[in-house]
């Protein structure tokens, strides 16, 4: 039996809900792992609650805290320093101790990025289109724009909502989700955001017409329940190449605990964990 005593570290998940989460999985394999004396544990909080629970966290010595909906922004304002790449993308994954509280990153970007280089999808100089206009598709734009993508083309039900979250960028173009023949011929990188073909409901695809796949020349769907969804099998049958959410899910998560911990976790680690996720 794992001995916790005084000495033992708190890592923490806030969020709500977070009855389903697979944090506590992953954070909890690579301390082991590690030879970490950690543990990590998920706390449900209302947004009313979210001030006090991160003042509460720094008070009881939690050494870090990942957020997850519906804080993701609202944790922003109560975090004592702000990493540049979380201030950009407008949105906080990551809660790191520092003196006087906690300072704030962004992993989903990096743990995209660390996705497309494990599969080797190069998007240096691509055209790519995004599907969706969310919390997850502003990592991902931040991630293409570090990345040098070409053009891109954002496909997102509410065109307003899109078109204010990036009509600023120079190489984004904005359409609604009926409008996708109006993207020039050619073979793209597709990334769904959305959470169309989440199970349950996981016989739903965001588009349905066959056109719009033979676009598609490589793809991630950052969804990884089920483990191929209708949009990833729609895209192996026009050719293209296809993967989930799993490696982002789980580099993310890796990239938050070497924050807390200043430690690499060597590859062997994240292999082993990805192979334990993915059964």
């Amino acid at each position: 039996m794992r001995e916790i005593n005084g000495a033992t570290r708190i890592l923490g998940l806030l969020g709500d809900p977070v009855e389903h989460t697979g944090s506590p999985a992953i954070h909890n394999f690579i301390a082991e792992r590690m030879g970490d004396d950690i543990i990590y544990v998920p706390f449900r909080v209302r947004s009313k609650h979210l001030e006090e629970a991160v003042a509460g966290a720094y008070a009881l010595n939690v050494l870090g805290l990942n957020v997850t909906v519906p804080h993701k922004v609202g944790v922003m304002q109560h975090v004592t320093e702000l990493d540049d790449a979380a201030l950009d993308i407008g949105a906080v994954n990551t809660l790191v101790r520092v003196r006087g509280g906690f300072k704030g990153y962004n992993t989903d970007f990096s743990g995209f990025m660390r996705e497309l280089d494990s599969v080797d999808i190069q998007v240096n100089g691509k055209d790519v289109i995004v599907l969706g206009a969310g919390g997850a598709a502003k990592a991902v734009m931040y991630a293409l724009k570090k990345l040098g993508a070409g053009n891109i083309y954002i496909l997102n039900r509410n065109v307003e909502k899109a078109g204010a979250s990036f009509g600023n960028i120079k190489n984004a173009k904005v359409l609604g989700f009926s409008s996708w023949n109006e993207i020039p011929k050619g073979k793209y990188v597709g990334i769904q955001c959305t959470s169309v073909g989440l199970a349950p409901n996981d016989a739903e695809c965001v588009i349905n017409d066959d056109g719009f796949f033979d676009l598609i020349d490589e793809a991630v769907d950052l969804i990884y329940k089920p483990k191929e969804t209708v949009f990833m099998k729609r895209v192996k049958e026009r050719g293209g190449r296809v993967y989930n959410g799993l490696r982002m899910l789980m580099y993310q998560a890796v990239s938050s605990y070497e924050f807390f911990t200043g430690r690499e976790v060597p590859e062997e680690i994240v292999e082993e964990l990805y192979r334990e996720l993915d059964t």
